[in-house]
């Protein structure tokens, strides 16, 4: 009879999945199985084995035991109880049968059971353990299971694994691994853990508390499938090379319910095989949040599905969707899940998408995406659409081509379709709202907007061929072939010829940029100049710095800008000891325009006015800091965040400390007459190496304007109990020269708002307030 099922086993591929369960049902329902385990000793570690009858009791002495047994079976009516502790006993059949659990198997820890010829629980089998369940018909080592950790199942064993009854883990997980078939249609109960189906030839079963812990490393074309329920904090279904089946049932057919550790993560994975999906499959985080559902394989079968998640994520070579398939991520988007769909050729749209919400939708494609002539994108609510080609980044002509229509008129959400620089974009028929306005903080223009995507140093230098276009980062670029003597050359070099269009950085990182003004302009950065319509966010300087030494105007993302630029943040250098007399910063030299929500944690060390976020501010600075130290020699004027505000700064701050020989402040050196301060604070050391000209203060070192009641400066850590040296202004009293202790404490700053929806928050052990949109970013 044991080759019997393994036959089944392996014809079972060529037949449909529905002739599985009742094909094994009757094959086991055929053996005459033993009912209780037998011939059991102790291969490794210690223990006892007593009873019989109708129960079987193993207490094991060791923290782990292994068990070499002729059979393992337990008969309807029959019980084996593994008195393990927290420990672990890997059982291994020797015999010629399968193993079938009719009845019940319990242990206080961990089982793992190793059957060559195949494992089932049948319909009224329970298996509950306190930790971890494994049923195997694949090896493993005696001397790697004795030792923990990572631990490798391979061989030739060919049985089923299947669960037709009940298996409950109260603190572990359950995994269930086959060379040729692994099957749940029953019931898989792990709440703190994951619920793992594979087949392959060689599985790595790898320790993890937070994440994936089956992954197939060698194919065998076996099928995985569950035509049950699985309830588990993270759940996968893995055939390297075969097909993964996830039937529809009366309930979910997965649930991945996370905890504090493990985010609830559904894997449906066959990278080079098959994944047919039906019916519900949920995904929720430990926190109420939406999870993750990832269905990847080299053919999608996901007609029939339906995903409740915070995101759903599809990957295949060949990915279309058609009628069918449209209807799936329609649904799906509907019930609020988020749908990532990718595809390493070309993505044509052939159907419609239609969804009313707030989730979004991306479809990518290594080369080109299409909609279909007839065929309709759309969302009412608040929903985004992202049309993405070459999605690897690699410069192959990627190109949008929309011949349908993307229809946006009911919807406050934004479109956009990014297309390789050499690659084309054909709008078709886009529909916008009429009354469309862009998020606060967002700094998007238009609710359609198509980029030209940049994916290298090369395409960075070619956005100073249009200065009014729209870009994206495609992929983080590294800029380290810009060092001394191949400098970049700022993009909109002068106030003549300014940068007018869009970048966004889509969240990617420029690293080593180093920036330098090969034509003397006197204008140095990333960007020389910004224009008022220009716009630049979420974009990342790391490691940046400029060259030069001219006189001029220095910031390592824009000399000048006079648009606007959000959540953009720099880190590197800017301080080669030059002379940049129109205002020197880590992020900008001079603003005449609007910085949001933005960042830098350069070392600034210029002559001239320095700050550590920008050198000389007319326009306005929201909710941004700067962490880097500020320094200058006899001819710098220093301030932690501006050197010169002759704008508005508001909710910002500094921590850097600073050292200018003609005086200081913690966050401004001078607040001209039109300057306005107000929630912001400075907590870095103040104080130069010089006499001053002006002196040292807590906020500024000179003041003209208004420094709003709402402003303070921590008196311990810049070593300064006035808030401004010179004051001809209106500026806060002594009183807002808080303490270490008093700093710590939301109640001290007046009239700030901590609350739910505020601009500040005080994470646990924070020695000053942040921003909430900080701790809101990934």
């Amino acid at each position: 009879m044991q080759c019997s099922i393994g036959s089944f086993s392996r014809a079972s591929r060529l037949r449909p999945l529905a002739a599985i369960v009742p094909l094994i049902v009757g094959l086991h329902a055929a053996h005459a199985a033993p009912p209780l385990p037998s011939g059991g000793q102790f291969a490794a570690g210690s223990g006892s084995i007593t009873g019989g009858g109708r129960s079987l009791v193993i207490d094991q002495t060791s923290t782990r035991g292994v068990i070499d047994w002729k059979s393992f079976s337990i008969g309807s009516g029959r019980q084996v109880t593994f008195n393990n502790g927290n420990g672990a006993t890997l059982n291994r059949v020797t015999g010629g049968d399968p193993s079938t659990i009719l009845g019940q198997l319990t242990a206080s820890g961990s089982v793992y059971l190793i059957n060559p010829q195949g494992v089932v629980i049948g319909p009224g089998g329970v298996v509950a353990t306190g930790g971890r369940f494994v049923a195997s018909s694949l090896n493993a080592s005696d001397a790697a299971f004795m030792k923990g950790g990572d631990l490798t199942f391979s061989g030739d064993g060919r049985g089923v694994v299947m669960n037709l009854g009940k298996i409950g883990s109260s603190g572990g997980d359950v995994f269930l691994v086959s060379r040729t078939a692994a099957v749940n249609a029953g019931s898989i109960d792990a709440p703190k853990g994951s619920a793992e189906l594979a087949t392959g030839a060689q599985v790595l079963l790898h320790d993890s508390s937070s994440g994936q812990q089956i992954f197939v490393q060698t194919g065998s074309q076996g099928t995985v499938a569950n035509a049950g329920v699985i309830r588990a904090a993270q759940a996968s279904l893995q055939a390297a090379d075969g097909n993964v089946y996830a039937l529809a049932g009366n309930n979910a057919a997965i649930r991945a319910t996370g905890t504090a550790k493990r985010d609830g993560h559904v894997w449906l994975v066959a990278d080079q095989g098959a994944v047919h999906a039906a019916g519900t499959l949920a995904a929720t985080n430990g926190n109420g949040s939406g999870g993750t559902v990832e269905t990847r394989a080299a053919t999608l079968d996901v007609a029939n599905a339906n995903v409740v998640a915070g995101e759903w994520s599809l990957s295949s070579p060949t990915l279309a969707i058609d009628s069918a398939t449209a209807n799936a991520l329609s649904r799906s988007l509907a019930n609020g899940t988020s749908v990532n769909a990718q595809s390493g050729g070309d993505l044509t749209v052939n159907g419609n998408v239609r969804w009313n919400g707030n989730a979004s939708l991306t479809l990518g494609a290594a080369h080109d995406v299409t909609v279909a002539q007839a065929s309709t994108i759309a969302n009412t609510g608040g929903g985004n659409l992202t049309l993405r080609a070459d999605a690897n980044g690699v410069d192959n002509g990627g190109s949008v081509t929309n011949r349908g229509t993307i229809d946006w008129s009911g919807s406050t959400g934004i479109v956009s379709a990014l297309y390789d620089m050499n690659g084309s974009y054909a709008p078709g028929t886009l529909l916008t709202h009429a009354g469309w306005t862009a998020a606060p903080y967002s700094g998007v223009v238009t609710q359609i907007t198509a980029y030209k995507l940049v994916n290298t140093l090369a395409d960075l230098g070619g956005v100073s061929q249009n200065l009014a276009g729209n870009y994206a980062l495609g992929k983080d670029i590294d800029a380290s072939a810009t060092a001394y003597p191949n400098f970049f050359t700022p993009i909109g070099a002068t106030p003549d010829t300014p940068f007018t269009g869009q970048f966004d950085g889509f969240g990617h990182s420029i690293d080593r940029l180093a920036s330098s003004d090969s034509s003397s302009s006197g204008y140095v950065g990333m960007f020389g100049v910004i224009g008022a319509s220009g716009v630049v966010r979420d974009i990342e300087l790391t490691n940046a710095s400029v060259g030069g030494g001219a006189p001029g105007t220095y910031g390592l993302l824009a000399a000048q800008n006079n648009g606007l630029i959000t959540y953009a943040s720099t880190s590197g250098d800017l301080s080669f000891g030059g002379f940049g007399g129109g205002g020197n910063g880590g992020l900008v030299g001079a603003n005449n325009g609007r910085i949001e929500r933005s960042s830098s944690s350069a070392t600034v060390g210029f002559q001239g006015p320095s700050g550590g976020l920008v050198g000389v501010n007319t326009g306005t600075i929201a909710q941004s800091y700067a962490t880097g130290n500020v320094t200058g020699g006899s001819h710098a004027s220093v301030g932690g965040l501006v050197a010169f505000n002759n704008g508005t700064i508001t909710q910002s701050y500094a921590t850097g400390s600073t050292g200018g020989q003609t005086g200081d402040g913690g966050l401004v050196y001078d607040n001209g007459s039109a300057g306005v301060i107000n929630e912001s604070f400075a907590v870095g050391q103040v104080g130069g190496d010089g006499p001053p000209f002006a002196g040292y203060g807590g906020i500024a070192a000179l003041n003209e304007g208004v420094i709003g009641s709402n402003v303070y400066w921590n008196r311990d850590t810049t070593t300064r109990t006035n808030a401004v040296a010179v004051d001809n202004g209106t500026a806060p009293g002594d009183a807002n020269g808080l303490s270490n202790a008093q700093m710590r404490v939301p109640g001290n700053f007046a009239s700030w708002n901590f609350g739910a929806g505020g601009a500040w928050t005080m994470p646990a052990n924070a020695t000053h307030p942040v921003l909430s949109w900080e701790q809101a970013r990934p």
